[in-house]
């Protein structure tokens, strides 16, 4: 856990020194995007998941 802490602490000052506020919104609908598509093993997204791999 203290490597994504790290993670984020530096995110968090990429955003502030370069006024990157717009980058924000975009990583939060990602997060979620992936949420949805590994947390929901019914739905139709599944093939989708693997693809990549």
């Amino acid at each position: 856990m203290g490597a994504m802490s790290s993670f984020l602490n530096k995110y968090g000052q990429f955003l502030r020194n370069n006024k990157k506020y717009w980058l924000m919104p975009v990583l939060l609908v990602v997060v979620l995007l992936l949420l949805v598509t590994v947390l929901n093993p019914g739905s139709s997204m599944t093939p989708f998941r693997y693809t990549p791999f």
